[in-house]
């Protein structure tokens, strides 16, 4: 650990010898036109939470361009997104080839007004560092992070102390936006936003016929994955919880997933004895127009939790260990459950009871019905 610390003290001390700007408190920021943001330091359900903040300039600035640096990780979620004009996927793994390097040296060189590097979770030193070698006039960033000091604050002009500690159930997305309401740009709007067109709905329309649906039936889908152990809801309460609602209601049920998935989709499919289509490594575009076409998607606390969240269907989120007001979806139809820090202290009949009031009335079986 004291080598560590050592030579992250050479590396710190050596890039702000050589590449320290002026500090400036000007709030004035003109009226740029040509922004540059890096956020290739986020997850996907980071990026997607974090949509208001290109919602805010391009409100502020419609005649603006954004150009957007992602990681290979957090870019299927920005695909076809309105507010962005362009994408970069900044992969460390492909630095050392000449002709991609070159590529993106040359899109950092542009003439740039406003470069940004937006905070959520975590302060990143590559980000900031890709923010300097940018030529922008204008550089934003993070001065520190819940008051953690960013040891590279040195490498932006308009520097943002950045301290959620005292609003601790505060939205994700309108944190996101503390980077820049100094400078007067911000939304009201906190909706994420995924962009999909007429080519997607085909694709869905496709898969819908693979299912079969017939009149007065439900869709129903599922996400069971999710990145962290600790945000994944027992698959055997998923499969009850399906088994309860194929009992109560005409529907057919669909479950999304990614390779990363295949175990919770493979258990699934072996344990539960109702049918389930699997809608597997689709782009996040078809998969938000997927979810547009259902009646209820329920999901744990992951990245396509927002995906879900950018649609206007009947939404239950599963929460554990994080705290549901800084990440669930926000809107009509968006609903959450939590107990504890333990995912699994919420129940399946917690989950059914809010199916129960978000369906009622519709497909009801008849032997229910009566």
């Amino acid at each position: 650990m004291a080598g560590n610390n050592f030579l992250s003290n050479i590396i710190y001390n050596f890039c702000e010898k050589i590449l320290a700007v002026p500090e400036s408190h000007d709030l004035n920021l003109g009226n740029p036109q040509k922004f540059i943001i890096i956020r290739q330091h986020n997850q996907l359900g980071d990026l997607l939470a974090g949509v208001s903040l290109f919602r805010a300039i391009k409100e502020k600035y419609p005649e603006s361009h954004i150009t957007l640096i992602v990681s290979p990780l957090n870019h299927p979620g920005i695909v076809k997104n309105k507010f962005i004009d362009r994408i970069f996927i900044f992969d460390k793994k492909k630095i050392y080839n000449p002709f991609y390097f070159y590529k993106f040296v040359k899109l950092l060189r542009e003439e740039y007004d406003l470069v940004i590097v937006p905070v959520t979770v975590s302060v990143s030193f590559t980000s900031n560092l890709l923010a300097r070698f940018s030529s922008s006039k204008i550089r934003i960033g993070p001065r520190s992070l819940n008051g953690k000091i960013n040891r590279s604050a040195f490498l932006f002009d308009r520097r943002i102390s950045i301290d959620w500690r005292k609003h601790p159930d505060s939205y994700v997305a309108e944190r996101i936006l503390d980077i820049l309401k100094p400078f007067g740009i911000t939304t009201n709007n906190y909706r994420s936003e995924i962009s999909f067109d007429n080519k997607d709905i085909e694709s869905v329309s496709e898969s819908l016929k693979e299912i079969n649906m017939k009149a007065g039936e439900l869709l129903i889908g599922f996400h069971v994955g999710a990145g962290k152990a600790q945000n994944r809801w027992s698959l055997q309460k998923y499969i009850s919880l399906i088994k309860m609602l194929d009992e109560n209601y005409k529907a057919k049920f669909y479950l999304t997933g990614s390779t990363k998935d295949k175990e919770e989709i493979k258990y699934l499919q072996d344990k539960s004895q109702i049918h389930l289509t699997i809608f597997a490594n689709k782009p996040i575009p078809v998969v938000a127009a997927l979810i547009s076409k259902s009646d209820l998607f329920i999901c744990n606390d992951t990245g396509i939790m927002h995906v879900a969240g950018s649609t206007d269907v009947p939404q239950i989120s599963i929460f554990g260990p994080t705290n549901p007001f800084n990440w669930a979806p926000i809107g009509r139809n968006k609903y959450f459950i939590r107990k504890s820090e333990l995912i699994d202290d919420v129940s399946v009949q917690d989950v059914f009871a809010l199916c129960n009031l978000i369906l009622a009335g519709k497909g009801r079986r008849a032997s229910i019905a009566k």
